[in-house]
Order: C-alpha cells, then sequence, then structure tokens
C-alpha cells in the first residue's frame, strides 16, 4: 500500500509564480534561498543550458542512447560509461539546449561520504513523503520511507530523492533543471519513479496502480510552455522572442484543459508579439487571455502598453488605471499611467511617478527607471 504524506506544492507555486510574473521581465529570483551547499558533484562534465553539439563532443555515440522526450531528446549514460556511479539522463530542448539532468542510483547511494550535503539536506523539509517500493536497494526492505527535498539558486532547482532515516540518508535519485521546467523534473513523477522501483502486488498477484504524479495537462503543452518562458525570460542566454513565440503557438495548438494555462500561454505570446513590434498580434492574444481570465493585472498593463504603441494612448490609460485599482502596489503600472497622463494631465503624471518611487524604493534593478522618473518629476513640475 502506498501513502503519500504530504504532496509537493512547491513545483506548482514555482511555475504558477512565473505565470503570474510581469511579462518580459527578468528571469524571477526565489526569495529567499534555500541552503543548496553540496560536496558531491553529478553535473561535473556539463551544466545546465549547455548546447546538445557540445555535450555530444564529451560522449561518444557508443557510451550513450538516446530517446524521444516529447519535442525534445534524452540522453542516457549507463551505469557502465557513467562516472556517477549511478545512471545519467540529460534532457535536451527541440533547440538543442541542456534544460534538465537526471541521476538515478537504483541501488541507493550513501551519502555518509558527503558532509556536506547531508547537513545542506538536514535544512531542507520534505516536500514529498511517502513509501516506495525500490527494486535494486540492497540491505533493506521493500517498503522504504522516502523523502523528496528541494533546493537550487535563482535560475534553477535541484530535487534530491532520499530513503533511510535522517541521520543516514541515502540518495535514490537527484534532478536538476532551469526552473521553467521545473514541473517536468520531479522525481516524483511516475516515469521517474518507474526506474526506481518494482511493481507493488495486491491480491492474487496483480500488479497494483503505480505511484508518483501525472500530469493532466498535455506533456506537450507543458514543454512548450516551459521552453517559451526559458527564452522569454533569458534563462540561457539572451532573450529570444522568436522561440518564445513558436513555443506559445504549440502549446497552444497542441491545447490546455485548464483556461488559466491557457490564458497565460496567450498572455505569454502577446508579450512575445509585443516585444517583436507585432502589437495588433500582442492585442489579439491579450484580448483572448482577458476573455479567459478577465481582471488579471498583468495582462491589462501589457495591452495598456501595446494600445498606447498603436496610437490609442486613452484606451491605455484606462487599461492602467484599471490595473492599478485592482493592484494598488503595481509599479510598472503606475509607471506606465504616468508616462501616458504627462501630455493631457501632467499634475496626474507626477503624482503617479511619485508613487512609483515609493513602491520602488531600495530596488536595484529599478534604479535606470528611477533615476529617469526623477528627471521627469524635476522637467514636469517646473
Amino acid at each position: 500500500m502506498n501513502f503519500v504524506r504530504c504532496v509537493s506544492l512547491a513545483s506548482l507555486f514555482m511555475v504558477m509564480g512565473l505565470v503570474m510574473g510581469c511579462g518580459g521581465a527578468a528571469a524571477p529570483v526565489k526569495p529567499p534561498l534555500p541552503p543548496s551547499k553540496t560536496d558531491l558533484t553529478l553535473l561535473a562534465s556539463t551544466a545546465l543550458c549547455e548546447r546538445k553539439t557540445e555535450f555530444v563532443k564529451k560522449y561518444p555515440s557508443a557510451a550513450h542512447t538516446s530517446k524521444n522526450w516529447g519535442s525534445g531528446q534524452e540522453l542516457t549514460i549507463p551505469l557502465e560509461h557513467s562516472a556517477s556511479q549511478g545512471e545519467e539522463s540529460y534532457f535536451f530542448d527541440e533547440d538543442g539546449v541542456l534544460v534538465g539532468a537526471l541521476f538515478t542510483f537504483p541501488k541507493g547511494l550513501d551519502l555518509k561520504p558527503y558532509p556536506v550535503l547531508r547537513h545542506t539536506l538536514s535544512q531542507l523539509k520534505p516536500s514529498v513523503e511517502f513509501y516506495l517500493n525500490v527494486a535494486q536497494l540492497e540491505a533493506r526492505t521493500n517498503m522504504e520511507s522516502s523523502a523528496l527535498l528541494e533546493t537550487g539558486d535563482e535560475k534553477s532547482t535541484t530535487q534530491y530523492l532520499l530513503i533511510g532515516q535522517p541521520e543516514h540518508p541515502v540518495l535514490l535519485q537527484a534532478s536538476f533543471t532551469i526552473d521553467p521546467y521545473v514541473r517536468l523534473f520531479s522525481p516524483y513523477r511516475r516515469e521517474f519513479l518507474d526506474r526506481l522501483r518494482i511493481p507493488a502486488r495486491g491480491m492474487a498477484g496483480q500488479t497494483m496502480e503505480s505511484q508518483g504524479s501525472e500530469d493532466k495537462e498535455p506533456f506537450s503543452s507543458l514543454q512548450q510552455f516551459a521552453r517559451g518562458q526559458a527564452a522569454q525570460l533569458a534563462y540561457c542566454g539572451d532573450k529570444n522572442y522568436e522561440i518564445a513565440a513558436d513555443a506559445y503557438q504549440k502549446a497552444i495548438a497542441t491545447g490546455f484543459t485548464n483556461k488559466v494555462w491557457l490564458a497565460e500561454a496567450r498572455h505569454k505570446l502577446g508579450v512575445a508579439w509585443q516585444a517583436k513590434g507585432q502589437f495588433e498580434k500582442a492585442k489579439a492574444e491579450l484580448l483572448q487571455s482577458l476573455a479567459l481570465r478577465p481582471n488579471i493585472p498583468e495582462v491589462l498593463n501589457n495591452l495598456g502598453t501595446v494600445q498606447v504603441k498603436l496610437g490609442d494612448t486613452a484606451a491605455g490609460l484606462r487599461l492602467f488605471e484599471k490595473a492599478v485599482t485592482l493592484r494598488p502596489n503595481y509599479a510598472l503600472a503606475r509607471f506606465n499611467l504616468a508616462e501616458a497622463s504627462e501630455a493631457t494631465n501632467p499634475k496626474r503624471a507626477v503624482s503617479e511617478y511619485e508613487t512609483y518611487l515609493a513602491l520602488v524604493e531600495g530596488m536595484p534593478e529599478e534604479e535606470a527607471r528611477m533615476a529617469y522618473v526623477k528627471e521627469r518629476v524635476k522637467a514636469l513640475k517646473q
């Protein structure tokens, strides 16, 4: 009998945090960052965001196997060729970029020789705890209590699937991924657990249902949405709105069953068209997003920007006003409202600029815009 004590929400919150972020913003920081020091180096010969062309130079075709991973590719280094004591799987998107890696230790990797990692793990709270049937684990019972722990940095997430007592943890799997793909790289996913476990058997020897999470949305849609986020938020190099637009269109074409996902895919596609200067296309997508989910401040703000670009400043003003009414501390919308008000209502512009300055005080990432705003306030008051 499999028993999941706590279903992880961390991955969902991370994805939705990206979903609800301001369109076109820099890759978000996850404050506060959890402890992440380790003396177990698994990504020794490569790094996230490496190109597949560079990766295969290090591993001749005889040393790895390849299979499709949605629109991308999974390259696997088997145990006999692995330097990590486990099976290594590297996942590349359709653009040939390494977006995630999974290390699997079917017999378990004892972490006793790694005191730094053990100390890090002791400071993390499990996001999921469950019982797992482990096929090849030596000197243990079939049913073992397992825990999934998450850590990471500003742009990536590391997850460890452990078995055993906290004072003597044994590693079963470790995954590494850039944040937009974190939902697809939890070791608690059914297809990853199946690389470890033996089928639980019920009465009359019948195999019981496999454990682990499964996506309610089409994998291809989630994969393309993540690809769009990675390109739009510059997780691997510069922002690439061409790839972002392509990815969001593919995600929409494949389909989402949840209107929240579909609305945000439309929103992000609109932002990509906006960045490419295709404002009519951007307007159409943003309107479709609002039809699915009205009154989302980020979408209203982005649509307002597009309307201004199209020459309809009055419509832009109405949208900015609605955005700040819904979210009074929305600094970017305050800035846009002030800028759009300058020509017709300088007094309103000064007031909104000053509100913006109060909201972003102490934010290093807003320094350039703050300097510009201070100059505008000074000019408008003369």
